[in-house]
């Protein structure tokens, strides 16, 4: 009996042993039977193979992009307003790419000149003036005379119609919406003009001024008509405040409207009744 309880107590301890041993086992294997993940307050979790290289300096770091090189300078765009914007147009239009008068004001006409310029010297086509840009165009024109950055009208002079070519002449093309003061084939000036509207029509055709009135007040529209030079009845050349404010989006009842006064002034002052007036297409 003594010594049934002796073996008995001598399983029961190896047992617990064994049962001991099997314990840990059970704690690092995870329910599928495979090995668990380690916690990550773990050290083993805290440095992953990737982070240890790179501490270690393992890992050759990516070498940084180039930078690009720095933008050029723009010395003019759309909305630039000064003189050198007047010359960069009278340069353009020296080599054919703008062709109205240089107004000094860059908009979008400027800008697509200065596009076709950089296109054909092979240049990015940006539309705005950097220092490449105008290094060109300085070195592909010459300096602009007093007259070409002030032009004496803002629309281009056509071809003279051949009876504007012999004596003193008022020569009005309806094509290019100008009036040239004539003498013998010469243009002595040249201004911007408009006409009168579909019902009320300038008349075509060979005249003479009539009379000329420094002050005049239209009797049936009671507008104001000043440096007036009739030729056909009631029509006149005469300088237009309206066309002056508005431009082409108006019209006169017959009459050519100028819109420069200045240059009106003066050749009403050489203009004599009896010289010649020329209104053609």
């Amino acid at each position: 009996m003594h010594r049934t309880s002796v073996i008995r107590r001598a399983v029961l301890a190896a047992a617990a042993v064994a049962l001991a041993a099997t314990g840990c086992t059970t704690q690092a294997v995870g329910a599928a039977g495979g090995a668990a993940s380690p916690s990550e307050g773990s050290p083993s979790a805290s440095a992953s193979p990737s982070s240890g290289a790179s501490a270690a300096g393992g890992a050759e770091p990516t070498a940084p992009a180039p930078a690009s090189p720095p933008a050029a300078k723009v010395l003019m765009a759309e909305g630039t307003e000064n003189e050198q914007v007047r010359e960069v147009q009278a340069r353009l239009r020296q080599l054919g790419h703008f062709h109205r008068s240089p107004t000094a004001f860059y908009g979008s006409m400027t800008a697509k000149a200065v596009s076709a310029f950089q296109k054909k010297q092979g240049l990015s086509a940006t539309g705005e003036v950097d220092g490449t840009t105008w290094a060109k165009l300085t070195s592909s024109s010459r300096k602009p005379s007093a007259a070409e950055l002030r032009p004496p009208t803002t629309n281009e002079l056509d071809k003279p119609d051949a009876r504007c070519m012999t004596g003193r002449v008022l020569c009005i093309s309806k094509e290019s919406r100008t009036l040239a003061w004539m003498i013998d084939g010469k243009v002595v000036s040249a201004m911007d003009v408009r006409f009168g509207s579909e019902n009320t029509p300038t008349r075509e055709g060979i005249f003479k001024v009539d009379r000329k009135e420094r002050e005049w007040e239209s009797t049936l529209y009671h507008t104001s008509m000043p440096y007036s030079m009739f030729f056909s009845g009631g029509q006149a050349v005469h300088y237009s405040s309206d066309f002056k404010a508005r431009g082409y989006n108006g019209g006169s009842h017959g009459c050519v409207n100028v819109r420069d006064m200045e240059r009106l002034a003066a050749v009403f002052d050489q203009v004599k009744v009896g010289d010649k007036v020329v209104v053609h297409w």
